[in-house]
């Protein structure tokens, strides 16, 4: 556990996933309680690995903020709201979801069918699914939270709405400091997908968050992983640039014969990822894609079952 600034604590666990760590925050109140901001995966043993953590503060755990319903954030929310008898926080559409990925409304079909329909092989599509079942069992949050939505205010901390990374991801704004999730990343660019329960556009509502975090006038933003951007507005000038070259990557892998995004995403992405890692560049090209038929510069179709894309 880190002191980033007074009564601003980082905490850090180790993932099994295609990112080996994930950060979660603690922020005191003028009260001596504190608020969390994420919960990390869900593990095992949860009193083992939060009881040395609950211990070195000097108040009470009274608020859990889930920034997003990924399974590195969200994952652990129940079981610290169980060992501190905190209030759970999350934002009305990002719970929504979370139901669908995680909860009685999940529909285990749907993501293998959205996966088969843009191309990706049946075999790889299996893979995918048991992957998915082990990680189901690491996702442990809290029905009924307090929702939230933008212009809420949590203990001081002003509830953002940044879409992108995930199409309910909130994030929290107090004197000049972010407390982003994974909206804005250090060193790496944060996924943006389009995923089988997604908004139509999600690289177009990540690209309007990054200009809304640009015009914030934070000083710095603590990131769900990585170290904290101590230029959030550069940075985003980066992220934007990045994903003007994908695009333009993403139009060039396109012809006059139509393509599934997962054939387009062989082309974008190295060709030994794993499965998992296979699922998110076929997302992330899928956005790049939608993105391009939003602008005009190219079409969906659908034949045979499948939805393909072209040049316009």
């Amino acid at each position: 556990m880190d002191e980033l600034r007074p009564g601003l604590l980082r905490v850090t666990f180790a993932l099994p996933l295609g990112i080996d760590h994930v950060h979660c925050y603690l922020l005191r109140s003028s009260d001596r309680t504190w608020t969390l901001v994420d919960a990390g995966l869900g593990v095992d043993d949860p009193e083992r690995a939060w009881r040395p953590v609950l211990d070195a503060l000097d108040g009470p755990v009274e608020r859990i903020v889930v920034t997003h319903l990924h399974p590195d954030h969200v994952g652990g929310s129940a079981d610290v709201a169980a060992l501190t008898g905190a209030r759970v926080h999350q934002g009305r559409l990002d719970y929504e979801q979370c139901l669908g990925a995680w909860g009685d409304q999940r529909t285990p079909g749907g993501s293998a069918e959205h996966l088969a329909a843009n191309g990706m092989p049946p075999e790889l599509v299996e893979r995918i699914r048991v992957e998915s079942t082990w990680l189901r069992d690491r996702v442990r949050f809290l029905r009924d939270p307090e929702l939230l939505d933008a212009g809420h205010v949590v203990d001081g901390w002003e509830v953002l709405h940044l879409p992108g990374h995930a199409d309910g991801h909130i994030a929290l704004l107090k004197d000049g400091v972010l407390v982003a999730g994974d909206t804005i990343l250090g060193r790496i660019t944060p996924t943006v997908g389009l995923y089988q329960q997604s908004r139509p556009d999600p690289l177009g509502d990540y690209l309007s968050s990054l200009a809304r975090i640009a015009g914030l006038g934070a000083e710095v933003a603590f990131a769900g992983h990585e170290d904290p951007v101590a230029d959030p507005e550069t940075r985003v000038r980066e992220l934007e640039a990045h994903h003007e070259a994908r695009m333009g990557a993403t139009l060039r892998a396109l012809a006059d014969e139509p393509r599934t995004g997962y054939g387009v995403s062989l082309e974008l992405f190295p060709s030994e990822l794993i499965a998992s890692q296979r699922r998110f560049a076929v997302a992330e090209t899928l956005a790049h894609l939608e993105r391009l038929v939003v602008e005009g510069h190219a079409q969906r179709e659908e034949a045979d079952g499948l939805l393909l894309y072209r040049r316009a």
